[in-house]
């Protein structure tokens, strides 16, 4: 079964600073029917200003992933790191008991655009962490790249959940699968482009459910290549 999630359906907020969509509820916007799913919480799609972003503010007990689509985005937290996230990397804070941190547009010229992810955790009240890797961008053409994992894996960040996240950007006509284990679910997030997915059209900013579906494929439809994520969840 594939639930689609069009992205004119998305909540959307013009800060002037920021143009936010939530794929579920988040902030201002709440629909008791997109509240997540499964384990995954968040997705938002954000464009920042030249110079502006977030300033210091606190989480706990949530696994945070950010994706750059294009642009660099500053990072500072309580832990101490100071970092420049760009695109080909992907950055994980696991909150635990509290962190606090900032994130801005590092350009003084150029938007960012960035997709955040929240994930519940499995264990609650623990250490907070954080972790960024980098990869070449070969590694996400016309294949799946693992960004983030429960387990410790090459190239990728770990976080405290049984999910499995993947980038890829997909050629026009390449088809790419993925095989979902008994019991597990997907959620595929289109970031730009065009794919069909077991045969129904997904376009920029949509997002589909996945569940009681044992193969995906996966094909790139629009006439640039089609960035997407993938999320294997328990």
């Amino acid at each position: 079964m594939i639930t689609l999630r069009k992205s004119e359906e998305r909540g959307h907020a013009d800060h002037g600073w920021l143009d936010t969509y939530h794929t579920f509820s988040f902030a201002n916007y709440y629909d008791p029917k997109h509240m997540g799913f499964r384990s995954l919480r968040v997705i938002n799609d954000d464009r920042v200003t030249p110079g502006q972003g977030f300033g210091t503010h606190p989480h706990r007990d949530m696994e945070i992933v950010t994706y750059v689509v294009t642009g660099k985005l500053a990072h500072k937290d309580s832990m101490g790191h100071v970092e420049v996230l760009g695109t080909n990397e992907i950055q994980k804070m696991s909150a635990g008991t509290g962190i606090r941190h900032s994130e801005y547009n590092a350009s003084d010229s150029e938007l960012v655009h960035l997709l955040q992810i929240w994930i519940l955790p499995r264990t609650t009240g623990t250490k907070p962490n954080y972790e960024q890797r980098s990869y070449s961008p070969e590694e996400k053409q016309n294949c799946f790249k693992l960004l983030a994992a429960p387990e410790r894996a090459p190239g990728a960040v770990q976080i405290d959940q049984d999910v499995f996240i993947y980038a890829a950007e997909v050629t026009r006509g390449v088809s790419l699968t993925h095989t979902l284990q008994a019991g597990r679910a997907a959620w595929v997030q289109i970031v730009g482009g065009e794919i069909t997915l077991n045969g129904r059209l997904l376009r920029t900013g949509d997002g589909a459910a996945v569940e009681e579906e044992a193969l995906l494929e996966l094909v790139g439809a629009g006439q640039e290549k089609t960035e997407l994520l993938l999320f294997d969840l328990a």
